[in-house]
């Protein structure tokens, strides 16, 4: 039962209630999910830690050519921020599809990382931009990137009861680095993705240098298709290459018959259009070719 609600003004203040309360406490920042959890009876916690008014949490920031979100900064704050759109236009678009606009303006990007929903639009984007996230303990800080905090399905890493993820990093983006979001839903708003895909590339005299691909929900967390990315690693920037690396990312591609997504079926026959698509917009974006 619910016994007291914790505004701490610093992470350290933070950290040690969660460690005073041994367990008893947890971490609350949009709430847009836990709030819902907590009177299902899917979690239990006597004492609710908010972090939302710790200053350098609820900042977007940039230094040393990294960009900063802490772990109080909301979906519409992503979604709008000039600094993101300019480096990472995919998790700006990633943000801006979140829920409703309510939600948005209280749910938190971090959170929808900690949460572990295998297709949670802003944790695929994450992914694809390389992003690290810091995580505060009572001995210390960790870093740890994003695409190791998912345990399985709804299962995160990071235990909310103990650690604290202060906020996520990724690199500032180069003039030859493009990046793009794909998502398809059954409406325009307020739909759960039946498939979502980010891309982020590097281009170099009309080639691809690397790239990096990440898809949901076909596993138990946002997933990198590394065989897809070694097809474009090197190779000339041609709808041809393209299509071959699109066709690649079916061999980690395992989703599920699902009432709300669609069939195994309809789903991995569309994640190539997918991923053809924003491997197309992210070469534009990175200054590339249009084909």
């Amino acid at each position: 039962m619910l016994q007291d609600y914790l505004f701490p003004e610093t992470v350290n203040e933070a950290v040690s209630f969660l460690q005073d309360h041994e367990g008893q406490a947890r971490i609350i920042a949009g709430g847009t999910d836990l709030m819902l959890d907590i009177p299902e009876g899917k979690i239990e916690t006597n004492y609710l830690v908010d972090i939302s008014r710790i200053p350098e949490l609820r900042e977007i920031t940039m230094k040393d050519d990294l960009i900063y979100i802490g772990a109080a900064v909301t979906h519409n704050q992503v979604a709008s921020s000039e600094l993101i759109q300019k480096n990472a236009a995919a998790l700006a678009q990633a943000a801006g599809y979140v829920g409703s606009h309510q939600i948005r303006n209280a749910g938190t990007v971090v959170g929808n990382v900690c949460n572990a929903q295998p297709a949670a639009d802003a944790a695929v984007a994450l992914v694809a931009l390389g992003a690290t996230a810091e995580i505060t303990t009572p001995a210390g800080q960790e870093y740890v990137p994003v695409e190791k905090m998912y345990a399985g399905v709804g299962r995160s890493t990071i235990d909310s009861t103990s650690q604290l993820v202060t906020r996520v990093s990724f690199p500032v983006a180069q003039k030859n680095q493009g990046t793009a979001f794909v998502r398809l839903h059954q409406r325009n708003a307020l739909a759960l993705p039946m498939l979502n895909v980010a891309v982020m590339v590097t281009l170099e005299n009309g080639r691809f240098l690397w790239a990096r691909i990440c898809m949901a929900p076909v596993g138990p967390g946002p997933m990198r298709t590394l065989g897809a990315e070694e097809v474009l690693k090197g190779a000339e920037i041609t709808p041809e290459v393209i299509e071959k690396a699109a066709q690649a990312v079916l061999e980690h591609a395992n989703p599920r018959d699902s009432a709300l997504r669609g069939s195994k079926e309809y789903r991995t026959s569309v994640l190539p259009v997918l991923v053809r698509r924003a491997l197309g917009q992210a070469v534009v974006d990175a200054g590339g070719p249009s084909n």
